[in-house]
Formats: structure tokens, C-alpha cells, sequence
């Protein structure tokens, strides 16, 4: 679980690696946990996947429990919410014209 005064930019440090997007889109596709199959879709050696996961487990961005021999991940989508409510806040609302350049130019 994310802990709540885990930094924005952690969470954005994890997301920044491709391999670690392809895993959590493959967790998205995949209702359910799912365990080894993982290295098999990713394509990466079994070590590199197991560092990306430790990466996003230790962000909370997924979850893993042991089932059995191996390992059951899925993710956590609420552990995105800070970041999610920091790029909501950088976004000027659609009525706000007070950051746009003018259209007429004066010289």
C-alpha cells in the first residue's frame, strides 16, 4: 500500500520506464492476478522483471501475494491518486484565459 506521504515524484520515477508501463498495461488487460506469465509477455529476463516489479510494489502502484509457489500481482489503482490530483491541479480550468498568449501582438 502507498504510503500516504510517499513523493509525487516517486510515483512518477516508477511510471518512467518503459518495461514497468508495459507491465502495468499488461496488468490492466489481465483481470485478475496473475504471477509468472509476466516475464513471458514482457519479454525480459525473469531478474529484470522481478526488479521492475519490486519497483512498482514498493511505490503501491501494485500488489503482490504469494500464492502458492509463486507470486500474485495486481494493480492498485488508487495508489495513482496523488499523482492523478497533481496533474489535475497543474490543468488551468476551460474557462481560464489568464495564462494564454494574447492574439494580437502589439509593437
Amino acid at each position: 500500500m502507498l504510503h500516504p506521504n510517499t513523493p509525487i515524484a516517486e510515483l512518477a520515477k516508477a511510471l518512467a520506464h518503459p518495461a514497468r508501463l508495459r507491465i502495468l498495461r499488461l496488468l490492466r488487460a489481465t483481470p485478475g492476478c496473475i504471477g509468472g506469465d509476466i516475464v513471458d509477455a514482457v519479454g525480459l529476463a525473469q531478474s529484470t522483471v522481478s526488479e521492475h516489479l519490486r519497483i512498482l510494489k514498493a511505490v503501491g502502484v501494485i500488489t503482490g501475494e504469494i500464492s502458492g509457489p509463486r507470486t500474485c500481482y495486481a494493480l492498485n489503482p488508487a495508489a495513482l491518486a496523488p499523482l492523478v490530483d497533481f496533474i489535475q491541479a497543474l490543468t488551468p480550468p476551460a474557462s481560464a484565459d489568464c495564462c494564454m498568449p494574447d492574439e494580437k501582438k502589439t509593437s
